[in-house]
């Protein structure tokens, strides 16, 4: 258990340091936190719902990433952006691109097979195809989680896989507790988080963190 949670804190913390430096990209974490809490509440009451939810959140989060996020060389944790993709225990950017160019056919896909190869009931109109989109992105989301958390198994270990799909089913509490006083740091105008890499977040937070959920 003790190595399980320092994996969980590692990974936490690298992902804090190495790609939510903008105090944009936090915010908007902290608006797609927000999101992912209601999809959680939904999943027990309308699926389609939490899917078309879901993915309201997870673009709210990698718009933050894809444009807003530093992309060069990263002199407060001396790395480059390729080091930072490289080591990524999850999504990096080159995967996220396909798991997005997979969420962004689903629609096409169903409007030229609307019952998806016999899945589906013909849609009766516009909400049931909508809702349709809704059940396919869930089932893209659940199947990208599983897929990676397998595949880490594999070419790492199971307790870096179970860590890492821990840490992302728990990052909307812990966006949450990190992340809530970055609107009013932006609008101090303060866009690069000036308390990264500092020694009293490598040593203090990044545990408190790590035991949030």
């Amino acid at each position: 258990m003790s190595h399980f949670t320092d994996t969980l804190r590692t990974q936490r913390f690298d992902d804090y340091r190495y790609y939510h430096q903008s105090r944009i990209n936090q915010t908007l974490h902290l608006l797609s936190a927000v999101i992912f809490l209601g999809c959680y509440v939904l999943l027990f009451k309308d699926a389609a719902l939490a899917g078309l939810v879901g993915w309201l959140a997870m673009l709210t989060r990698q718009t933050g990433h894809f444009f807003f996020e530093p992309n060069g060389y990263d002199a407060v944790n001396n790395a480059t952006n390729e080091h930072k993709e490289e080591i990524k225990v999850g999504y990096n950017q080159k995967r996220k691109i396909v798991l997005l160019i997979v969420w962004g056919s689903a629609p096409l896909v169903l409007f030229l097979f609307p019952t998806l190869f016999g899945v589906f009931s013909p849609p009766a109109g516009r909400i049931d195809f909508i809702r349709h989109v809704g059940d396919v992105w869930l089932a893209i989301g659940i199947g990208g989680g599983l897929f990676r958390m397998v595949q880490l198994s594999i070419i790492r270990d199971p307790q870096t896989a179970l860590a890492w799909i821990f840490k992302v089913l728990t990052d909307p509490f812990h966006n949450i507790a990190l992340y809530y006083k970055s609107p009013l740091a932006l609008m101090r105008g303060e866009l690069i988080d000036t308390t990264i890499g500092t020694a009293r977040w490598d040593d203090e937070e990044a545990e408190e963190a790590a035991h949030l959920t």
